[in-house]
């Protein structure tokens, strides 16, 4: 399938916006509406179909372009740990309905991407899960998510290039435009070890490229801006997402809290906008308030200044948590070659 075959919802935004604002964190929200530790947030497409809803009218009155569905975890085996495995289309065409038609009633042009996260397994030979396997996972969720209106694939939250590339090409059966993001939590790397340098190479060897690439969650704003200056600096001309949490988790008491202010956020998104991200947004602990503050910032600030250095993230939203990439070691975690699949025989 070539690329121009699939139409392409945020290039066209971008274009007409410069920069685009994606919303901010489900699980954080959805806790605040009353979801309890350990539930599937997926089951609530069904269950309480007004909370996700509001969840979505929250982030799109605070200025979003683009809402991610409530489906970060709709692949069988995620939904498996809940007795829900025969339901994976079902409950991710729901996420996408409601996502749908609450964006349709905006006033404005709102993109719906299908968000995908990982399986939650290890792919062969770390763990038992298949690479054909892992597509046919994700292919299952994306018809899902496709039926119900999703305009692109939003996979997020990954480690392994492995299961990027599954998911990519699932995406790619399905027919859907997809982006990726990676989690680069560890060392300034993902968990499995790939640098936010190489994470543009992961799909080089498929047909259709992605519509962009980046990183979201992580350990905070300073972290995510030297991952996002990372990635521009090794392909100033691609596409580049950001959504980083909202500052760093704090326990009090049993409660999860996360530091960030609505001026933090702001100062993370100008900085973005002159690392040279294209969408921008929040993952973990990012409420209304602080998407409708990030969009403030957004919109007085949509030229990009001079391109910040480290030295000028930390001075302004304070120390990386972590080592980055290029002080944690030379190993990589691009993706190895792979063997001609079975459904190509």
């Amino acid at each position: 399938m070539q690329a121009s075959s699939i139409p392409n919802p945020i290039d066209a935004l971008i274009a007409e916006k410069g920069v685009l604002l994606a919303d901010g964190a489900t699980g954080t929200n959805l806790f605040a509406m009353g979801l309890e530790s350990g539930d599937a947030p997926e089951l609530w497409n069904e269950d309480a179909p007004e909370k996700i809803e509001a969840l979505h009218q929250g982030f799109i009155d605070a200025g979003a372009d683009i809402i991610l569905t409530n489906s970060f975890g709709g692949t069988r085996h995620r939904l498996k740990l809940h007795n829900a495995q025969d339901r994976v289309f079902e409950l991710n065409r729901k996420a996408a309905e409601i996502a749908c038609r609450v964006a349709e009633q905006a006033g404005r042009r709102v993109i719906v991407a299908g968000s995908v996260g990982p399986t939650g397994e290890l792919l062969e030979p770390l763990g038992a899960l298949t690479y054909d396997e892992a597509v046919e996972a994700f292919a299952e969720q994306m018809e899902g998510l496709k039926a119900g209106g999703a305009e692109v694939a939003w996979i997020e939250t990954m480690s392994a290039p492995e299961e990027i590339h599954a998911a990519a090409e699932a995406a790619i059966r399905v027919g859907l435009p997809y982006t990726y993001t990676g989690s680069f939590d560890t060392a300034g790397r993902t968990m499995m070890g790939l640098a936010p340098k190489d994470i543009h190479g992961v799909v080089d060897d498929l047909g259709q490229p992605p519509v962009a690439v980046g990183a979201n969650c992580g350990v905070g704003a300073p972290d995510i801006l030297a991952t996002l200056l990372d990635m521009t600096a090794a392909r100033p001309d691609a596409t580049i997402v950001v959504k980083g949490n909202c500052g760093i988790p704090e326990f009090r008491g049993t409660e999860v809290h996360y530091s960030g202010t609505p001026e933090l956020m702001s100062e993370y998104v100008r900085l973005a906008v002159d690392g040279g991200a294209k969408i921008i947004g929040g993952c973990c602990g990012t409420s209304f308030e602080h998407l409708a503050a990030m969009r403030t910032a957004l919109d007085g600030h949509k030229h990009p200044e001079q391109r910040p250095t480290i030295e000028d993230v930390v001075a302004r939203v304070g120390p990386l948590r972590n080592k980055s990439a290029s002080e944690s070691g030379s190993a990589t975690g691009t993706r190895r070659s792979r063997r001609a699949r079975s459904s190509e025989s």
